[in-house]
């Protein structure tokens, strides 16, 4: 698709100031190479057992630093700029910004060193962040009209991640010693509301505007999405219940892996008929991505080799490609957008092509994509040197990320730079 009728899909004038989905999106890549730091400072017991400090200490680097980060910026410029749902966040923006950042290092290092005060600050900071987005996009969402079904989706995504924190901030007070609950039960709830409930629900719900638009594929059907949502909201609830009272440990695991498998394969669905010239660098990171989720779910209601190698999958793997794909496509357009409000009309721009080459995109992406087989291996044969190896594959990945975000940035500012020369 070309710039002008896909520019004709956007509602440009009502995405946000380009700095607040860029703050968030361009703060991924040092989370992704601090769990690259994790992995190789600590390979000699880290990923054999999930309850190790510095397993712990990873998981979170990933869910709340890598993807948190990805999700919060994404959704920023989505709802206003592709949803049609206006904004008012002002300061309230920056500060969640320092708060699911800040509270996500003091949660990690909590972890890593076994710090109470830490875990506390995290324990409190993360919910404020998850409150803060809600406050900000949950009203307008359910006042906007048009599009039930995606904001029904993106609703219900946003209090599946409310619950997610605060169920979080639960656990890291029971870990701090001020809370008292069956952590390992609860700890598989918290885990099934952010994978599923918040992270696949969301990616569901802005799939099926993103992916027609970005990747030219097949539109899955309206009713479809809506009997996967429903179904997902009322098992869900029984299974997570189920789970906690003892009345079935497979319950729960099966219920996310019935929801995660059926995403995975809606997305594998939806791209087959995409021609070859739109199969560029977000398609098959979408699709590596989508197989990857699906060995995750298979993994996971199989219960083969424990619950990391799902985990692996779907964390390290599967959910990185899915939403770096889509950040590095959110980023590229940031930056045309701030051409398009700061040149003056009758200026032609550069293509997003030319603010972010394909190719570069690309590499990004496979090298996401080896790293993340990197840390999944890891979690099969946990040997020191493997686990270090996939570790500095993880820096070397998240740099690429950061050069192609630099990269565009610096395009923006030449192009700006060009425009002011005299003579011009």
């Amino acid at each position: 698709m070309g710039l002008r009728p896909l520019m004709a899909k956007l509602a440009l004038d009502q995405a946000p100031t380009v700095s607040l989905p860029r703050r968030f999106l361009c703060s991924m890549p040092a989370w992704g190479m601090l769990a690259g730091l994790l992995l190789m400072l600590d390979g000699d017991g880290m990923l054999r057992s999930r309850w190790h400090p510095g397993t712990l200490a990873l998981v979170h680097t990933f869910t709340l630093g890598v993807l948190g980060n990805a999700m919060f910026g994404s959704l920023l410029q989505f709802l206003p700029a592709a949803a049609g749902v206006p904004l008012r966040s002002g300061r309230l923006a920056s500060g969640m910004h320092i708060a699911l950042n800040l509270g996500t290092l003091s949660l990690v290092g909590g972890f890593y060193f076994a710090s109470i005060p830490l875990l506390t600050l995290g324990g409190l900071m993360l919910p404020l962040a998850f409150l803060a987005l809600v406050g900000i996009t949950l009203p307008a969402v359910c006042r906007a009209v048009g599009q039930r079904r995606l904001r029904a989706g993106i609703g219900a995504s946003l209090l599946f991640g409310l619950a997610t924190a605060l169920l979080g901030g639960a656990l890291a007070l029971c870990g701090s010693g001020r809370l008292s609950l069956d952590i390992p039960r609860w700890v598989d709830v918290h885990a099934s509301l952010g994978v599923l409930g918040w992270m696949v629900v969301l990616l569901a719900s802005v799939g099926r505007v993103v992916m027609p638009m970005f990747q030219g594929t097949v539109a899955p059907p309206p009713t479809w999405h809506a009997a996967w949502l429903g179904c997902l909201l009322a098992m869900f609830p029984v299974a997570a219940v189920s789970y906690l009272i003892g009345l079935g440990d497979a319950v729960l695991p099966a219920t996310v892996a019935l929801f995660g498998l059926s995403f995975a394969f809606t997305v594998t669905w939806s791209q087959r008929r995409t021609t070859q010239a739109r199969r560029g660098p977000l398609w098959w990171s979408w699709r590596v991505g989508s197989l990857a989720l699906l060995v995750s779910a298979v993994a996971l209601s199989s219960q083969s080799g424990g619950p990391l190698p799902a985990a692996a999958l779907a964390l390290g793997m599967a959910l990185p490609l899915l939403v770096v794909g889509m950040a590095l496509e959110i980023v590229a357009f940031l930056g045309w957008i701030e051409l398009h409000r700061r040149v003056g009309r009758g200026v032609p721009l550069p293509g997003v092509q030319r603010l972010m080459p394909a190719r570069e995109r690309g590499a990004a992406l496979i090298a996401l994509a080896v790293a993340g087989a990197a840390v999944v291996l890891s979690t099969l044969h946990p040997d020191t040197w493997l686990v270090g190896t996939a570790g500095l594959f993880q820096c070397i990945a998240w740099v690429g990320v950061a050069a192609v975000f630099l990269g565009t940035r610096r395009r923006v500012r030449q192009f700006l730079r060009d425009q002011v020369k005299p003579g011009r």
